[in-house]
């Protein structure tokens, strides 16, 4: 087994509660994190035996910045979903970031985290 990992995926969404957020948007960042089987790619050194990294990101990309939602949680819950669906991998990590989020005091960013397993 091995980790795949897309760090710091950054788009502009207008997810939130806020009438705001929805209007004016935010920036998202999201790391993706996949279990996979390395023995097979690593033996074949062919992309068909693996994760396909662009695809990876092309879905994340699809769900955060062509869909409006209210919480981060469906954001992250939705992602694992479909890529546990798409990808198959034995365990997929999604972080979900909403930089400068609208709550009041010093605050760089509000993540959620969500872990699934085949």
């Amino acid at each position: 087994m091995g980790v795949i990992r897309l760090h710091n995926m950054t788009f502009y969404g207008y997810h939130g509660i806020s009438a705001a957020e929805r209007q004016t948007g935010r920036r998202f960042e999201v790391d993706v994190e996949l279990v996979v089987d390395m023995d097979k790619p690593a033996r074949s050194d062919k992309l068909k035996d693996t994760v396909n990294y662009t695809e990876v990101y092309r879905t994340v990309e699809q769900l955060v910045a062509q869909n409006r939602f209210a919480l981060l949680e469906t954001i992250a819950v939705r992602l694992a979903n479909q890529i546990l669906k798409k990808f198959k991998p034995k365990e997929v990590t999604v972080r979900v970031r909403k930089k400068i989020p609208p709550v009041p005091g010093n605050l760089d960013h509000i993540e959620v985290e969500v872990k699934r397993k085949h």
